[in-house]
């Protein structure tokens, strides 16, 4: 990651108000409520809505970011909360993460650059067990019209950081999808998630190594 990628985060979450709000994505909240709480991983976890959430149902949270802004933030709701979580400050190759590690991973608009996002999505395969979840939500390549519509909506405005359903299934070749879809949806999350947009999203179980 370049030095004006993580300033450019730094500085989103440097302000006293949450970015994104401090509530769960509602399909994540969804999602989760159909699991037995164990070991997840929250990649770009930016200021810690999602994984401080999980780890009030009970999950063991772990969570990364390359902003230590966005750590601040995730350790004050974490404390606010009255729960812990493990937020580590890198980039995925610098983290000591191990094989099968995980029984969930939740990217929830994990939007990594274009260059990386596969080799990403992949080397988060690797830590997480067979039979394991990952649960996903971002931003759809067909989102660029909203967007230009609604800058308020949020999301890349590179069409490469921006996913297909077809991509999805060529980086998650080894899982079995328990939902896949492009979907329409209303945002309300924090300063920078507002109005209507396109994303994919899906639940899928990990079914091969």
């Amino acid at each position: 990651m370049t030095n004006a990628w993580t300033n450019r985060w730094d500085e989103r979450y440097a302000s006293e108000e949450f970015a994104y709000g401090t509530k769960p994505n509602d399909y994540l909240k969804e999602q989760l409520a159909k699991l037995s709480p164990g070991k997840i991983l929250f990649p770009g976890e930016g200021e810690g809505r999602n994984a401080v959430f999980a780890a009030t149902q009970g999950w063991n949270v772990s969570a990364f970011d390359i902003s230590i802004e966005g750590q601040k933030k995730a350790q004050q709701l974490a404390a606010s909360n009255k729960v812990s979580i493990d937020y580590k400050v890198g980039t995925l190759e610098e983290l000591p993460y191990h094989a099968e590690q995980f029984d969930a991973i939740a990217l929830i608009y994990a939007h990594f650059p274009a260059n990386i996002k596969s080799l990403y999505h992949k080397t988060l395969s690797k830590y997480l067990r067979k039979g394991g979840i990952v649960i996903f939500e971002a931003f759809s390549k067909n989102h660029i019209d909203y967007l230009a519509k609604n800058e308020k909506v949020g999301g890349p405005k590179d069409l490469g950081s921006l996913f297909s359903i077809e991509e999805i299934k060529a980086d998650f070749d080894h899982y079995h999808f328990r939902e896949l879809a492009e979907v329409e949806i209303e945002l309300n999350e924090g300063v920078f998630h507002n109005g209507v947009g396109s994303v994919v999203r899906f639940v899928a179980e990990k079914v091969a190594n």
